[in-house]
């Protein structure tokens, strides 16, 4: 059987950057920074476009996420069903997800599903203003 990397060994892989197709990447911006409370790391040119990425204000050289623009027509459709059906585009990790739920409560996030007990987890869902349904996850 195959030995799993550390992610914390210089040699073993590790998460960096990943994205959210967004259709407008100000209102997103808006959304993830003053809603989320998450801070703008990166905002550069990239065509018609902006290479911008989010990170959380506790982790700023951590894990980006980037507000892809759903430029593709192949990519609309995809969040479209992602949506439709309920999924979740990513989760978030909290430390206590009571405290998170109210804080975000309090900036105007609408959830579809409350903080609830899912075996190891306690999870909750919301909409972003983007197109896509979040998690809040507490192990």
């Amino acid at each position: 059987m195959a030995k799993i990397a550390n992610p914390r060994q210089k040699n073993g892989m590790k998460i960096i950057v990943t994205s959210v197709l967004v259709a407008d990447q100000a209102k997103a911006l808006k959304f993830y920074t003053k809603g989320l409370g998450f801070v703008k790391k990166t905002d550069l040119p990239a065509g018609k476009y902006r290479w911008l990425t989010v990170v959380s204000p506790d982790a700023r050289d951590g894990v980006e996420l980037v507000l892809e623009p759903a430029a593709l027509k192949e990519s609309r459709t995809y969040q479209k069903a992602l949506f439709k059906m309920g999924i979740p585009a990513t989760v978030f990790g909290v430390d206590d997800i009571a405290k998170e739920f109210k804080r975000l409560k309090r900036r105007g996030v609408k959830f579809s599903q409350e903080p609830t007990a899912m075996g190891p987890v306690t999870a909750a869902v919301f909409a972003d203003t983007c197109g896509h349904h979040l998690m809040i996850c507490q192990k």
